[in-house]
């Protein structure tokens, strides 16, 4: 195996695909000449596929699994049919992970869906960018495909995941923010 071979099988290989259904922010309808005056907050801007990218590969890494691993960013109305499709759940929600079954799941990790809308919302509850909460998704659905599931391994995910939010410089996670709401 030649060197370009080794380092590709190495490599993470990513891919961050935008829903062309996502309603853009209305200053984002008017001209490139007066959208340098647009009110669109910097931190509650879509991030840069590119930036997507690299993070993801790093995350990727960092949990140590293997394969293609495809995110999509979309609407809640597309997780919302996700969700009911395939967890019979007729709900939105912020992330669904799809890991690869069959044939060429060796290759191949699996799939996110991230709704932007909804981690719009909870940037904004969190007091951060929209950027860092698409990498709070990215990292839990990661840990997902990695066979982790923090509904049953009596908090096993958790730890993971505080773990390597340290590690790539995150917040809180989402797991964290569900045990706090369910304090008294």
């Amino acid at each position: 195996m030649d060197s370009e071979a080794a380092r590709l099988k190495l490599v993470p290989r990513t891919m961050i695909l935008l829903d062309p259904d996502l309603e853009p922010h209305p200053a984002l309808r008017i001209t490139p000449a007066r959208m340098a005056a647009a009110a669109i907050p910097r931190d509650q801007r879509i991030p840069a596929a590119r930036a997507l990218s690299r993070f993801l590969a790093e995350a990727q890494s960092a949990i140590r699994l293997r394969g293609q691993v495809t995110v999509l960013l979309t609407t809640d109305a597309c997780l919302r049919k996700l969700n009911r499709q395939f967890r019979g759940k007729d709900k939105s929600t912020d992330v669904l992970s799809f890991p690869a079954e069959g044939i060429g799941a060796e290759q191949i990790a699996g799939d996110l869906a991230i709704s932007v809308p909804t981690a719009q919302k909870q940037a904004v509850e969190q007091g951060h960018s929209l950027a860092t909460e698409i990498k709070v998704l990215i990292l839990h659905g990661l840990l997902h495909l990695a066979g982790h599931d923090h509904e049953s391994d009596a908090g096993k995910m958790a730890r993971r995941e505080g773990q390597l939010r340290a590690k790539l410089g995150l917040p809180q996670g989402l797991i964290e923010r569900v045990a706090m709401v369910k304090k008294p």
